[in-house]
């Protein structure tokens, strides 16, 4: 086990009802004026918003709201949400929402605390993240984990470049997850999250480091209760138990809890990155349609890792190591397809790309060859190249 420094500040509030709570924490974290930030009008046509408005008029807490947060959120809205944040003197940032709601308030966050500052420069890395207001979440759908990360990613919509950024000063302060506010979503969405909660582990669970026995019984754990529960929220939607455990699994695969002392990975989302920044498509498709390719690519420089993936996790075993981690992929691979989730990019609904396209995802992957990406397998461009080509089905 490699050495770590493990902090989680997050405060949790989960249950039926816990969004009542929402104004009474923004005021023990010091909040006295809030900017809300949600995404389409799903939060407004539940009652959610006004229930939330409610509680903030309740506590004195004045507060404006920003709507419009779509999927792969945008620059240009967490720009505007600055200059709203600012103009309006917001000390808090309040996401009602999933993933691409609370990486637009992180974005907002860090933004209003340095109104000088060029916001898509701390994507690029031109300039140091030091400050940022703090951030809320009330959680609608059970994804990207965000809720409890330190981690945003944004996209350029003027340039097509889609960039993550992990700094600890704009983690959430408090995280209420109610499942009840995911009863509504549909099944395409439930499918997305649970192979986004399911990739953060995987991401950090294919690693060369050996001899980090709790860290991989957690992951191990985590992953079968998702493949389980995510089965089950789609054939009985609406119910409580399967999507309370989807929305606990996706706070704590990607707060680091299960990547522990290890050695991360993360290939996958690099490559999944490129192919909704380019062809707008959802997060967690993005990342179902690479990641066999990616595993029959990879899997060689350690098939002993993918055998006890395939057994720990789905309990299935070959004649050899190398076709008991083969069993394992085919395994991931088929339980996506269970979800009606792509894994070729025929399935994504982009079609057959043409050379020269893959030759540009993969370009863009390694950040023109500045960089190479992965871990388990170090990747370069011709590397990210080839796993497209295998995709591109």
């Amino acid at each position: 086990m490699n050495s770590f420094t493990y902090c989680t500040p997050t405060e949790v509030l989960f249950g039926r009802g816990s969004e009542r709570h929402a104004a009474a924490e923004i005021r023990k974290y010091g909040g006295t004026k809030a900017l809300v930030v949600y995404g389409g009008e799903s939060a407004r046509k539940s009652g959610l918003l006004d229930r939330i408005g409610r509680e903030l008029r309740a506590e004195n807490i004045p507060f404006q709201s920003l709507g419009g947060v779509r999927p792969n959120p945008h620059l240009d809205l967490a720009e505007k949400g600055v200059g709203l944040a600012v103009q309006s003197g917001a000390d808090f940032i309040l996401a009602v929402g999933g993933g691409s709601v609370i990486d637009t308030a992180k974005a907002i966050a860090l933004g209003a605390a340095n109104p000088g500052t060029n916001l898509w420069d701390f994507w690029e890395q031109k300039a140091a993240a030091g400050k940022a207001l703090p951030v809320g979440v009330v959680l609608t759908i059970a994804a990207s984990g965000s809720e409890m990360s330190n981690s945003a990613v944004l996209t350029n919509q003027a340039t097509g470049v889609k960039r993550g950024l992990s700094v600890e000063i704009y983690r959430p302060r408090f995280a209420i997850l109610n499942p009840e506010l995911t009863f509504t979503l549909p099944a395409y969405q439930v499918a997305c999250g649970v192979v986004d909660i399911m990739m953060h582990t995987l991401d950090r669970y294919f690693t060369l480091t050996e001899g980090n026995e709790l860290t991989d019984e957690l992951a191990e754990a985590l992953l079968r209760v998702v493949i389980r529960n995510g089965r089950a929220a789609l054939e009985h939607p609406g119910q409580y138990g399967p999507m309370s455990e989807l929305m606990w699994a996706g706070s704590l695969s990607h707060n680091g809890l299960t990547g522990l002392g290890a050695v991360t990975d993360f290939a996958t989302h690099q490559l999944g990155h490129e192919l909704s920044a380019m062809f707008d498509v959802a997060h967690g498709a993005s990342l179902s349609a690479v990641w066999g390719s990616w595993a029959d690519y990879c899997f060689g420089q350690k098939p002993e890792r993918f055998a006890r993936y395939a057994e720990k996790v789905w309990g299935v075993s070959g004649a050899d190591v190398r076709e008991t981690a083969k069993k394992g992929i085919e395994k991931t691979v088929a339980y996506f397809r269970s979800l009606h989730m792509p894994t070729c990019f025929t399935d994504l609904k982009i079609g057959v790309r043409p050379e020269k396209t893959l030759r540009e995802l993969a370009d863009r992957c390694v950040f023109r060859g500045a960089r190479k990406v992965g871990h388990f397998r170090e990747l370069d461009r011709e590397d990210c190249y080839r796993i497209y080509s295998m995709a591109n089905h």
